[in-house]
Formats: structure tokens, C-alpha cells, sequence
């Protein structure tokens, strides 16, 4: 599928499901990362992320589409097109858009790293991090004692 499928099933879908018309441009974004769309809010177009349409097929994108439909039709007639608004809400239950896209199979999960734990030297308290942090410059959250670096976990 290239841009200008993309923009004509974009057409087909805001009449089919709105009865509004989509004046502007859909395109597929090779940049975005996470998120599976996004609408424009001063160009009025919508970006797609072309990987789900790869890896999860046509429903998928469809969902997406719809999704930012929801957000361009009710900021073009001025009512919530935000997420936590009532009118944004309503209008993706009405047309079936999902609130959420599923995530990719293809993104890695967070590579197996360590697992950083320190202990106060006062009070005993043991903290775990995913990073390492300065213990010169941070102290403990409770009796503000000085940290010391305890043991480090790796991860599978």
C-alpha cells in the first residue's frame, strides 16, 4: 500500500463511518515509532505508522484510521477532540475506533540489562534501579542517609 491508496481508503472510511468528507492529506510516516497515527492539528493531515499495516494487517490500520478520523472531524467542527473529552469519546464508540492500538511484534522488548540495588547505610533501606545513579549526589528517601551501591542483578 502506498500514499495514495492510503488517502483514498482515508476518503472511503471518514464517508462511510462520519458521512463527512476528509479534505486533507493522510500519508504513512516512516519516523513514527509509537504510536500507530497521529492527527495534525494546524496541517489538518494525519499520519499512519506503516508497520502496523506490515505486521498486524488491513483491520488494524483501518482501527487506526478511524482513530484519527475521530480526532480530525470534531476538531474541524470545534468540539473535544482530545482524548479525555465527551465528544471524543461518544464519536469512537459510535464508529467502532479503537482507543488503543496493539502493540507491535516486531518492537523489541527492553533488552535485558541490570538491575541496580542500594542500601542505606543509616536506616537499611534497599532501593532497586534500572539505572545506575550517583550515590555522591543522591541520598536515601527516608532518613536522607548516604547510599551505597548493595549488589547488581542481570537480567535475562
Amino acid at each position: 500500500m502506498d500514499n495514495q491508496q492510503l488517502q483514498q481508503l482515508t476518503e472511503e472510511i471518514s464517508i462511510k463511518y462520519f458521512q463527512r468528507l476528509f479534505r486533507h492529506h493522510a500519508t504513512f510516516n516512516p519516523r513514527l515509532r509509537s504510536t500507530g497515527g497521529r492527527y495534525l492539528l494546524i496541517s489538518h493531515n494525519i499520519e499512519i505508522n506503516k508497520k502496523y499495516f506490515e505486521e498486524l494487517g488491513m483491520d488494524e490500520l483501518i482501527g487506526i484510521i478511524k482513530h484519527e478520523l475521530c480526532h480530525y472531524h470534531l476538531h474541524i467542527e470545534n468540539k473535544g477532540y482530545k482524548h479525555r473529552d465527551r465528544d471524543f469519546k461518544e464519536l469512537m464508540q459510535e464508529v467502532g475506533a479503537p482507543r488503543f492500538c496493539n502493540p507491535l511484534t516486531s518492537t523489541k522488548a527492553r533488552k535485558p540489562g541490570a538491575i541496580w540495588i542500594y542500601q542505606c547505610t543509616s536506616c537499611g533501606q534497599q532501593f532497586t534501579r534500572r539505572r545506575r545513579i550517583n550515590t555522591s549526589k543522591y541520598v536515601c528517601g527516608r532518613c536522607k542517609g548516604k547510599l551505597s551501591l548493595l549488589d547488581q542483578l542481570t537480567r535475562n
